[in-house]
């Protein structure tokens, strides 16, 4: 028979061991919310997002309204012209926040899409292998052949500048680095014992790669998830830098810095302005992306 005291010290011990006892995504979570510049990126992250959807509702501008006689005026308070005034008098507060609307909605449904056909693409070729394998990532390496932007820019010419048209043409050539990362990690995972063991037990092929394989291979595809947002926000804002993107009255960052970029000299608040809030995005963005690599990755204690 045990002492008392030693038995509340193995009943001590044992609350302590159920207590600490996580799984990989609570232990991730840990880690991540322990990373301190990660954590200030997605508070700053989700102010961004916050003002870009009630912001413009604080204002009493809207965003297409053109006052002729406030042309090129600097940020002042008396007319609620927080940010200024763009060349054609249009309040620039308003448009920056509806800037950042389209670029964040570019940005996750691009990324979505590029998602969606990299991931299933990827785990289909890295699970059925051989000559199907081959021939899939053939199509990966001719596409990876052509010359990127100059791919984005014609399916625009064709396809017209609807802002949903852009968030195809974006996602339809960012998921080959997607599919590549996802086939790589199904290929170290379709031989291990729970996958032998969930085709033994009947498991269709489909349901093997959407119930055993996918969700084993989410670590990293969500590490490259957060850095292909700001790499689609810069494609969108080069686009529209280059008039490719957005139409008018309709804006983006991209829209409002090659606004900006033509009046620097003369009005540097219309270019400074939404360039600090893409900056800060695409910042938050990366150092979000290095905390979950870092939380991701199990040999890293």
């Amino acid at each position: 028979m045990l002492a008392t005291g030693q038995q509340d010290k193995l009943a001590s011990l044992a609350d302590q061991l159920g207590t600490e006892g996580r799984s990989l995504w609570q232990d991730a979570r840990r880690r991540l919310f322990r990373n301190r510049a990660a954590l200030a990126s997605m508070i700053i992250l989700g102010i961004i997002t916050l003002l870009a959807i009630v912001g413009p509702f604080f204002s009493p501008h809207p965003y297409d309204e053109i006052y002729w006689d406030r042309m090129t005026i600097g940020p002042e308070i008396a007319n609620s012209h927080w940010f200024g005034t763009d060349s054609v008098g249009r309040d620039l507060f308003v448009r920056t926040m509806y800037g950042a609307r389209v670029s964040l909605m570019v940005a996750f449904l691009a990324t979505g899409v590029s998602l969606i056909i990299g991931v299933t693409y990827g785990a289909a070729a890295g699970y059925f292998g051989g000559r199907l394998d081959g021939l899939m990532m053939r199509f990966v390496d001719i596409m990876y052949s052509m010359p990127f932007m100059f791919f984005v820019i014609i399916l625009m010419v064709i396809f017209g500048r609807n802002i949903f048209l852009i968030f195809l043409a974006l996602g339809a050539v960012e998921w080959l680095t997607m599919a590549r990362i996802v086939r790589g990690q199904t290929l170290n995972v379709k031989n291990k014992e729970f996958i032998e063991a969930a085709v033994a037990s009947g498991v269709s092929t489909w349901g093997v790669i959407s119930r055993h394989i996918i969700p084993n291979v989410l670590g990293p595809v969500i590490v490259y998830l957060t850095l292909t947002i700001p790499q689609v926000i810069l494609i969108e804002s080069f686009l529209s830098f280059l008039g490719l993107g957005v139409q008018e009255p309709l804006t983006s960052w991209g829209v409002l810095i090659s606004d900006g970029a033509k009046e620097m000299e003369t009005a540097p608040w219309m270019l400074i302005l939404p360039a600090f809030f893409l900056a800060a995005t695409l910042f938050c963005f990366n150092f979000i992306g290095d905390g979950l690599r870092d939380a991701l990755d199990p040999k890293d204690r």
